[in-house]
């Protein structure tokens, strides 16, 4: 936000960026994953380590006090020895992260006895994309119906 002041000092006509920008998604898990990491013991971070999002997830998640938190692909890559002393453990994924894998770590982490899951929610999104015009057109030459939209 002091950025965003500067900018605007130096730049009064500034605009926001559109509402449906997926960094709304990002700023979200950013502030959920302080409030998770400050109670958690361990915190696993979904996604690709390639997202700038997820790794600053880990960043965040440290930064609010979880003891160790780690950020992996799938659920195979979650390692015995990150749980010894663990006794609460906290889940997070990066904003395009498919909800399977989301739910394959949860499945791991019950299967190891992290099974009693508490939902925290800093806020709701609803923010629904548009398929891009292009290939709103290609599937619609295609016969399928492209009223549908990617609800985040």
């Amino acid at each position: 936000m002091e950025t965003v002041v500067k900018l605007r000092e130096k730049f009064p006509t500034l605009q926001n960026p559109p509402s449906d920008d997926i960094c709304y998604a990002t700023q979200n898990r950013q502030v959920a994953i302080k409030k998770v990491g400050a109670e958690s013991d361990l915190v696993i971070v979904v996604g690709s380590a390639n997202s700038s999002n997820t790794v600053r997830l880990v960043e965040v998640a440290l930064d609010a006090g979880a003891k160790a938190a780690y950020r992996v692909d799938f659920a195979t890559e979650i390692k015995d020895e990150w749980f010894e002393g663990v006794e609460t453990v906290g889940v997070s994924s990066g904003a395009s992260v498919p909800e399977e894998l989301v739910s394959d770590v949860l499945d791991d982490l019950a299967r190891r006895g992290y099974g009693d899951v508490r939902t925290i929610t800093t806020a709701e999104e609803d923010i629904q994309f548009s398929l891009p015009k292009e290939l709103r057109k290609d599937l619609k030459s295609a016969g399928e119906d492209t009223s549908n939209k990617s609800k985040r």
